[in-house]
């Protein structure tokens, strides 16, 4: 008898939040941008900027927080904010005596100053707890409307252009003797990563974004041998990941969304890094 008691138990704990309207519309945010952070991250692990993605997930802050107190749309400041960092970092690159690291580093540095200052015009800073952390409750039908977009744009750039980024990951001298243009690519690349960071602000908050890029991404390259297969992989564990952080949130309210998906993503690469086979 108690075999059906507990199957009963752990069915209802599984259908429970199905009944609630905020829980199905992050299921479908995370499933959506699961994957466009999953496709995206496979050519930032490759092409190791993890750093640049960090930078541009995080510089979204002033942009969100500005448009916030401004009374505009959200993601349209979390994407001019990202847009004007990829070109701040790449004007300060192209100045003699700097480095690409440190482009990025002071842009980073400054873009988030920048934020903490807008953040105390605020009353509270527990007015942008959603937005640093992340929130299921926050995310409403015109979120999917906008994170479904951005998807289908990623998707379809990474689609037509899979060859030149394909190529420009791996071995770019190659790359420019067959046109495939690397340093345009790395701009596309960096375009394509700021449009999947504004998908992600509402879920997993300005802060945990860049993981969204990494993790998965990192236990796609433990598992499989080709970009389409570290793609899969990343897009599954970014998928369970989401999931399962989406239940721990609700069952466990003291814990943000963002950090719940986080560390939910980072248990599939922990068994892929322990019981992978070395490659």
């Amino acid at each position: 008898m108690r075999a059906p008691a507990t199957t009963t138990a752990m069915l209802d704990l599984l259908l429970q939040p199905l009944a609630e309207p905020f829980f199905v519309r992050a299921l479908i945010a995370v499933a959506l941008s699961g994957a466009t952070c999953a496709c995206l991250g496979a050519y930032v692990v490759l092409r190791r900027m993890a750093f640049v993605s960090t930078a541009l997930t995080h510089s979204i802050l002033p942009g969100v927080v500005g448009a916030l107190l401004l009374g505009f749309s959200p993601y349209l400041g979390a994407l001019v904010a990202a847009l004007l960092t990829a070109a701040g970092a790449a004007w300060l690159a192209s100045r003699k005596g700097t480095s690409e690291d440190s482009a990025v580093g002071v842009m980073l540095s400054v873009m988030f100053a920048a934020g903490i200052a807008l953040m105390q015009q605020a009353n509270s800073w527990r007015d942008f707890a959603g937005l640093l952390f992340g929130s299921v409750v926050s995310v409403g039908g015109d979120d999917l409307l906008v994170i479904g977009a951005t998807t289908a744009i990623v998707l379809f750039g990474l689609r037509a252009l899979h060859k030149e980024l394909e190529l420009a990951s791996f071995d770019e001298e190659y790359a420019s003797l067959l046109g495939a243009r690397p340093a345009l690519m790395r701009v596309v690349l960096l375009v394509l990563v700021a449009l999947g960071s504004v998908a992600c602000v509402r879920l997993v908050g300005a802060l945990l974004t860049t993981a969204l890029f990494v993790i998965p991404a990192a236990t796609g390259v433990l598992l499989g041998r080709t970009v389409p297969q570290v793609m899969g992989w990343g897009t599954v564990c970014a998928l369970l990941g989401g999931v399962g952080g989406l239940y721990l949130s609700y069952y466990a309210p003291a814990v943000p969304s963002g950090a719940g998906i986080v560390l939910c993503c980072a248990l599939p690469y922990l068994a892929a890094r322990i019981f992978a086979p070395r490659r």
